[in-house]
């Protein structure tokens, strides 16, 4: 018989699940604008290197588009930190852990692996959303 996974008492995957529905389509709805986060490394990146070399930022076409400052969706971001943040300490759940005790498990507590993996996890994962437009 399978088991039930252990909740360790955060919030209802369900609930949260459903309330980030609601975002999104209030953000549709109420700012005509889809959630998303890719569009905003790469501006946040642009932001770093405009105050390294302003000049060739300028000059890059992609920024004459996405011009590289705070707007909405960067915003959206530091919040999803932010209530990230809030959740976790809200119900009890906030820790700091390098290596997942899942990962721990299968791999071993080594944080190079660990570190390696999720980069590389990252990098496909913010390729694959680029490349479908953001």
């Amino acid at each position: 018989m399978p088991t039930k996974p252990q909740h360790d008492g955060g919030w209802n995957p369900y609930l949260a699940g459903a309330l980030s529905g609601v975002v999104s389509i209030l953000s549709v709805w109420v700012a005509g604008k889809y959630l998303g986060a890719s569009t905003t490394f790469v501006k946040s990146a642009g932001m770093l290197e405009k105050i390294i070399t302003p000049e060739r930022v300028a000059q890059m076409d992609y920024f004459r588009l996405e011009v590289p400052q705070v707007d909405w969706q960067w915003m959206f971001v530091v919040g999803i930190f932010l209530g990230a943040l809030l959740a976790s300490f809200t119900d009890g759940s906030f820790r700091w852990q390098a290596v997942p005790d899942m990962w721990a498990q299968k791999f071993g507590p080594g944080t190079g692996n660990r570190g390696l993996a999720a980069f590389g996890g990252g990098v496909i994962a913010m390729f694959g959303a680029r490349l479908a437009g953001g």
